[in-house]
């Protein structure tokens, strides 16, 4: 059986197939995994061993993303060829658990070799897992689309909880423990998809208890955190019973995922080994591979760092323009001529043109189907361009810029000249410990000497510029990675709302077509950088922007993101032929993979660090606050623009879908 092929099922739970659910669980697990390693990724690099600064961090995660979202398009040619979907699945899993344990060691050619397993593995994972979910329903299901939506809080419930356990713990206890609690999440979540449906009953509930549990004894001691972690607590326990209740009927059809040819499994292809076989100690090749890609060759280097295959000479040279012109051609140089740019480029033609030919092969609706694939790909491009800086420079404004302290005191003019005891926390920022300025580099290398004692105490001096200085417990202080769940948070509680409404629309013949989706999608960025843009320009004397402009941008990338993703998902399950489908899928997240390239790209135009001896220095708040500020401004505007030129091609696409129509004839 074809994994394309559909499930009938008569075994239903709120009008959806029961495999469903089992899906929902697996790919939250995974997702658990993955966004609570990028939780703590790019403070790693900058504030653990590594010691990079916001260039080489940013490089680092624009490469390391972009392979991530670049993979899945040969994972799913893979699937659709030869493994079937749901030994991809299976490989994808361990391959990344075993990323995630690598991630603990703290040794560099460990760190690129975790980065590596974790790319691989999201390769065979991610686009196949979405494939299994679009083979349970029938071609032109209306249901399709808000399966596709509740799948998707899946992940989003996944990535509500990873930063709120793994980043809490990771930021406070040690990056190690933080990456080792990511690995636990990735084994419960190969668990749920292979265990006997009783046997995925009890994990679902046990797994739900103890994240439960854990939500509600790790946490900050605020209104804030306790509400986030609260609320995300009862989303967890609430799905957990739905699955049990769902699996109780059954779980995955015998059939998900099955290879198209199970004979062309077991023949030999490399001399004796099997066909299936290749496929395994090829990915360990690749692997090997990826370690170069994403780190740059930084492992063969003496400092540790990325390279570019471009002459610093000549970078140096085009620097000492005037033009600001040439300051971001430089920028753009420098990445895209790195190996993993290169081979984005490179793998972005092969696509394109393998495309174009099986595209030929349609009829005059095939083809114009997959034109509206590929346009909205590239809108899609565009949009996580844009997003994706959530996890680089929105992560670093979030942790330089964003107040996160709720102050229990506050210095007075009467303290001035007393050495008082005080927790340090990110309220320091900017302030004169008597003649030292204390800075963020400040903060991390105290907690790095006292990482046995989270309740330190330093001795301060206080100085006339402290008059109003907050200060407050540790644990009063929002770690930044806690922010990197607020998206996913928006998702959970609007995901059903916007589900909701498009059914309603839809019966009453008013539901907007998936280029419209799109463009609105596009829009809401751009106004949620508008958010962030203005919280920049309204900062206080230090250089610190109210958490509500945080808060007030990620609600509109997140309604901007249920217009668009799981749609997107939806739109290529059903505008893309039958043999093609996880191929397709593929492209979708190669395009990503650019999209992430270029978020790093973005990132970059960010970076504030500079050297002082041997020491990465940050800048006070006052000194960073307005290049944050610029480049998100910037970003608004590109978004605001692709949204109108995508709503002036809507009606065009609308009609290219052919909706209602028979599926694509294959010659």
């Amino acid at each position: 059986m074809s994994s394309t092929t559909p499930l009938t099922t008569s075994r239903t739970l709120f009008g959806h197939p029961v495999g469903l659910y089992t899906l929902f669980f697996a790919e939250m697990w995974e997702r658990f995994s993955f966004y609570g390693m990028r939780a703590l990724l790019i403070f790693y690099m900058t504030k653990g061993f590594l010691g990079y600064g916001d260039s080489d961090a940013t490089t680092v995660y624009g490469a390391y993303t972009a392979l991530v979202y670049t993979a899945p398009f040969f994972g799913g040619m893979l699937a659709d060829r030869l493994l079937g979907a749901r030994r991809a699945v299976i490989l994808g899993g361990c391959l990344m658990a075993a990323g995630e344990l690598m991630l603990t060691l703290p040794n560099t050619t460990a760190f690129f070799t975790g980065l590596a397993l974790l790319i691989a593995g999201n390769g065979f994972f991610k686009p196949n897992i979405s494939t299994i979910v679009g083979s349970l329903y029938p071609p032109g299901s209306i249901k399709r689309d808000g399966a596709f939506t509740i799948f998707y809080m899946g992940v989003n419930l996944g990535a509500a909880i990873s930063p709120l356990l793994c980043g809490y713990i990771g930021e406070n206890y040690g990056y190690q423990y933080g990456f080792g609690l990511a690995t636990i999440g990735m084994l419960t979540g190969i668990v749920v998809f292979v265990a006997p449906t009783r046997v995925a009953q009890v994990l679902i509930a046990v797994g739900a208890a103890i994240g439960a549990c854990g939500l509600l004894y790790f946490r900050p001691d605020n209104p804030f955190s306790i509400g986030m972690n609260v609320l995300v607590a009862v989303a967890l326990l609430a799905a957990a019973a739905i699955a049990w209740t769902a699996l109780a009927r059954g779980g995955l059809p015998h059939g998900a995922g099955a290879p198209r040819d199970r004979q062309r499994l077991s023949k030999p292809l490399l001399g004796p080994l099997s066909a299936e076989w290749t496929v395994y100690l090829g990915t360990l090749a690749v692997v090997a591979a990826f370690v170069l890609l994403v780190s740059g060759f930084a492992p063969l280097t003496a400092d540790n760092r990325p390279v570019t295959l471009v002459p610093d000479s000549m970078l140096e040279e085009m620097k000492s323009s005037d033009s600001p012109m040439m300051g971001v051609l430089v920028v753009v140089l420098k990445e895209v001529s790195r190996p993993v740019g290169l081979v984005l480029m490179l793998t972005g033609l092969a696509a394109c043109v393998y495309l174009g030919i099986e595209s030929l092969r349609l009829d005059k609706i095939g083809r114009q189907r997959m034109y509206v694939v590929g346009i909205l790909t590239f809108f899609s491009l565009l949009f996580w361009a844009f997003f994706e800086q959530a996890g680089s420079s929105v992560n670093n404004f979030t942790d330089r810029n964003i107040d996160r302290v709720s102050a229990q005191s506050r210095i007075t003019a009467d303290d001035i000249g007393k050495t008082i005891h005080i927790q340090p926390t990110q309220a320091q920022f900017g302030y004169h410990n008597g003649d030292e300025l204390f800075r963020m580099h400040t903060l991390t290398k105290l907690r790095k000497e006292h990482a046995n004692d989270e309740n330190f105490e330093i001795e301060w001096k206080v100085a006339a510029d402290n008059v109003g200085m907050g200060v407050s417990d540790r644990v009063h202080e929002i770690p930044a990675s806690t922010f990197q769940s607020v998206n996913a948070v928006f998702i959970l509680a609007l995901g059903l709302v916007f589900t909701a409404m498009w059914s309603v629309l839809a019966a009453r013949g008013w539901e907007p077509s998936t280029p419209v989706k799109f463009a609105t999608g596009l829009l809401l960025l751009g106004l949620g950088f508008v958010a962030f843009w203005h919280g920049a320009q309204t900062h206080d004397d230090r250089g610190i922007v109210a958490m509500s402009w945080l808060l007030l941008g990620y609600l509109l990338h997140t309604m901007g993101e249920l217009c668009l993703s799981p749609v997107g998902l939806s739109m290529v399950t059903k505008l893309s032929p039958a043999r093609l489908v996880s191929t397709v899928m593929g492209a979708w997240f190669l395009a990503t993979g650019f999209s992430q390239f270029l978020a790093g790209i973005i990132a970059q135009f960010t970076g504030v660090t500079h050297e002082e001896g041997t020491e990465t220095v940050i800048p006070v708040p006052l000194d960073t606050v307005h290049v944050y500020g610029d480049v998100f401004g910037t970003i608004a505007i590109a978004a605001v623009v692709a949204a109108a030129i995508c709503y002036a091609l809507s009606p065009l696409l609308t009609r290219w879908m052919h909706t209602g129509e028979a599926p694509p004839a294959e010659h």
